[in-house]
């Protein structure tokens, strides 16, 4: 009876709705009438609906999608930008939880746990040696604010377990993985994502990195999947001068909204090189394409991803959400950089192999212009659109190094198990004979000796080169890895990129803008002002018919 009066319900609501609509709805509603009360077994109608839903979603775009409450839920925390927890970051390592890094301010560091410490008993539960993964840690360490829990964990040189009572909190979860001072005068941020918190944090970043004397700034965006829209049109801001177009959007039942940066930005005049690549996406897009559109930096790296798509989320009556594409978003010339995705979802998402297999990662002469319509900075150059957007400075992937015994390392997790040995074994040695990173940098040497501890250590792990190969090349990247992750398990993320980005070709090229000249393709006499009247003609692209670093807690 309760399915019944869910279905009357259904039928109700379509009193005000279109012919078309109401007919469809009724349609729904009395096949899932007829399959509860005359299917041959009971069915689990809650499961078909999902069902339905997903594969209707496939039938739109790559980017509407559905999602459970707690789907939902999860896949909002890193843009939401806080969680609530124990504030720690963990590994599995040897079947032990090990503290990798406990998050400063956080509830447990206010009771004394430190970095290196293994957990073995969480409240009376054993954790240790038991097979316990990523999410029952989760289950265990996660929980509402407020709420307590009791840990005991091991500590190098002490004979007992050590107790510590966690009243859980929130726990910030930072846009800004990095920022220092690549020079005396560059700064350095590298944005992870556009969350909540994102445009606040790059403002604070780059007036701390003025302070220690930064007059032009690089900004990663490299592997940044985007997020928030109204965010990468703050953070935009920081970049344009008041009244220009950042961003635009228009959908069949939205109308145009056009964004404008404002008076706010802390650093509207000097130069400006945004990295990105294959994996820039979505609010990166938009960051990039105006800056690039107004021509006030230059964008230097791969062509990006291609979202071009905007999502807005509906909740449904059990508080799942579905994800629809309400609009297109267009950048201040007025391209659409949404790469074409009418062969459907596999082969959207499949794009990238083809990237690879073509060669475009590897030669600018090699990639594809899906949309042949010329678009026009202020500055007259020209840009393109229908497939990311394409970087003033190309730069291609660098394989020389690349040795099959390299990738055995890295897939078998060779790096990260003896780092985390490593510095458990030797923290306070390392901390006292390198109190800054500034001194790490200079002084800690990964020579022959070290080296060959590491490759008698991934010989124990099972991993060893192949007879017949030389894999010198790709000793200085292993030198390289190794300092880089032994500085992150000392201080943060930060000082791991502050240490192997020498080594990143993009960086490199990003460096070397500033001073080669690099910078006077951007000059020109200004064309009109951007702000295109009304969106380009596009192709229409029909829905196809047819019969996949240390875990925050």
């Amino acid at each position: 009876m309760k399915r019944l009066f869910v279905y009357a319900l259904i039928l109700l609501a379509t009193a005000h709705m279109p012919v078309s609509a109401q007919m469809y709805q009724q349609k729904m509603a009395t096949f899932l009438n007829h399959l509860d009360n005359y299917y041959v077994e009971e069915p689990n109608v809650d499961s078909l609906v999902e069902i339905g839903i997903i594969e209707i979603l496939k039938k739109l775009d790559p980017h509407s999608v559905y999602m459970n409450a707690d789907e939902f839920k999860k896949a909002n925390e890193p843009l939401e930008g806080n969680f609530e927890g124990v504030g720690i970051q963990f590994q599995i390592f040897q079947d032990t939880i090990l503290v990798v890094h406990v998050i400063s301010g956080g509830p447990s560091q206010k009771v004394g746990v430190q970095d290196g410490d293994r957990i073995i008993f969480v409240d009376t539960a054993k954790v240790a040696g038991v097979g316990i993964n990523n999410d029952g840690v989760f289950k265990k360490l996660r929980g509402k604010k407020g709420t307590k829990v009791t840990i005991q964990v091991k500590r190098a040189g002490e004979p007992e377990l050590l107790e510590f009572h966690i009243t859980r909190d929130k726990i910030p979860i930072y846009a800004i993985e990095a920022q220092y001072m690549a020079t005396s005068d560059i700064g350095y941020i590298k944005l992870a994502r556009f969350s909540a918190t994102a445009t606040e944090e790059t403002k604070a970043a780059i007036d701390s990195l003025k302070r220690k004397g930064a007059k032009k700034f690089i900004l990663d965006l490299t592997g940044n999947g985007g997020g928030y829209l109204h965010q990468a049109n703050a953070l935009s801001d920081l970049f344009l001068s008041a009244g220009k177009l950042v961003v635009y959007s228009e959908g069949r039942s939205q109308p145009r909204i056009s964004l404008n940066a404002t008076a706010d930005g802390n650093f509207e005049n000097g130069d400006l090189v945004i990295m990105v690549d294959q994996n820039t996406a979505s609010a990166s897009e938009i960051v990039s394409g105006a800056v690039q559109d107004w021509d006030r930096g230059l964008i230097v790296g791969r062509r990006t991803f291609g979202k071009g798509l905007v999502q807005k989320g509906y909740t449904l009556p059990d508080m799942s959400v579905v994800r629809l594409t309400m609009a297109h978003y267009y950048t201040p010339s007025g391209r659409n950089i949404q790469r074409p995705y009418e062969k459907g979802s596999d082969k959207y998402f499949d794009d990238m192999e083809e990237r690879y297999n073509s060669g475009e990662l590897f030669d600018a002469g090699k990639m594809k212009i899906t949309d042949s319509t010329k678009y026009f900075t202020n500055n007259k150059r020209v840009v393109y659109g229908g497939g990311g957007i394409i970087p003033d400075i190309f730069v291609g992937i660098d394989t020389t190094w690349n040795s099959k015994y390299y990738g055995k390392l890295v897939r078998a997790g060779v790096f990260n198990q003896f780092v985390l040995e490593y510095v458990n074994d030797n923290r306070n040695t390392l901390e006292q004979n390198y109190p800054s990173v500034e001194k790490f940098i200079r002084a800690f040497e990964v020579d022959s000796a070290f080296l060959q501890t590491f490759y008698d250590y991934a010989k124990g792990k099972k991993v060893e080169p192949d007879s017949a190969e030389n894999f010198s090349k790709s000793i200085p990247v292993i030198q390289m890895q190794l300092k880089g992750f032994i500085a992150q398990n000392l201080w943060n993320t930060s000082a791991y990129f502050q240490v192997t980005n020498p080594i990143d070709p993009i960086y490199k090229k990003a460096l070397a803008a500033f001073s080669d000249g690099s910078f006077q393709q951007l000059d020109a006499t200004p064309a009109t002002p951007l702000n295109p009247k009304k969106k380009p003609a596009t192709k229409k692209i029909k829905p196809k018919q047819t019969k996949k670093q240390p875990i925050s807690k």
